[in-house]
């Protein structure tokens, strides 16, 4: 069973955290809700989510100081955050927002279809990522002389484990694939189109590795891209 994503709605009025979930639970992933920025860098402390979506103006720790001390701490840096206010103060509001490390930002009333189709990408992302660090830590743990046991289950012969390894990695290359065509064609945010970069990247090393192990190729101790 895949394990569903989760999102992080953050919001100091429970209207609008109930109008998030309304939006987004189509999307049938785990929505967490959080009221403050305080609470948002509490559950933060303990799970990982594949995006955020943070309202600007909350008392005591508004958006743009949440967002700073999100991506200080070198767990939660790299996740995806989109902003959303009720208001717009021009262009330099908006700048503060992407120098405090959004990847989108959004002002209310915004189009709910928009903001569940820009969420969808970075949760999407978010699995393919999942996906690629479990083929690496498949491989490591064939370099490292361990067999298959474990995280295939029975104990496999070096050939059908590296066969299994193949097909899975197969799967994962060719989402990614799928993924990164929709976003061309969607012409989506610049952020989500490095992020699929990025991914296809690690793919290409994971792939270069793991052909490294079949017979014949004299490189049984290859070593694996990293995966930060």
């Amino acid at each position: 069973m895949v394990q569903k994503a989760k999102i992080l709605l953050v919001d100091d009025r429970p209207e609008n955290l109930l109008a998030l979930e309304a939006i987004l639970s189509a999307l049938d992933q785990t929505l967490v809700r959080a009221s403050s920025g305080e609470e948002a860098l509490k559950a933060l402390l303990t799970d990982d989510f594949a995006v955020i979506l943070l309202d600007v103006q909350m008392p005591g720790m508004d958006g743009f100081e949440t967002a700073a001390h999100i991506k200080r701490r070198e767990r939660t840096r790299d996740i995806p955050i989109i902003f959303l206010t009720a208001i717009n103060h021009g262009p330099h509001h908006t700048f503060r927002g992407y120098a405090a490390g959004a990847v989108d930002y959004i002002s209310k009333p915004f189009d709910p279809w928009v903001l569940r189709a820009k969420v969808s990408v970075f949760v999407e992302l978010y699995m393919k990522n999942c996906q690629l660090r479990e083929q690496a830590a498949l491989l490591r743990l064939q370099l490292e002389g361990g067999g298959g046991k474990g995280l295939l289950g029975d104990t496999k012969e070096p050939a059908g484990l590296l066969a299994e390894l193949s097909a899975r990695l197969a799967a994962v290359e060719e989402q990614a694939e799928a993924l990164s065509k929709q976003l061309d064609d969607d012409s989506a945010d610049a952020a989500a189109v490095a992020t699929a970069a990025h991914l296809e990247r690690k793919l290409t090393g994971l792939r270069r590795a793991l052909d490294a192990l079949e017979p014949g190729t004299g490189n049984g101790a290859a070593s694996l891209p990293s995966q930060n």
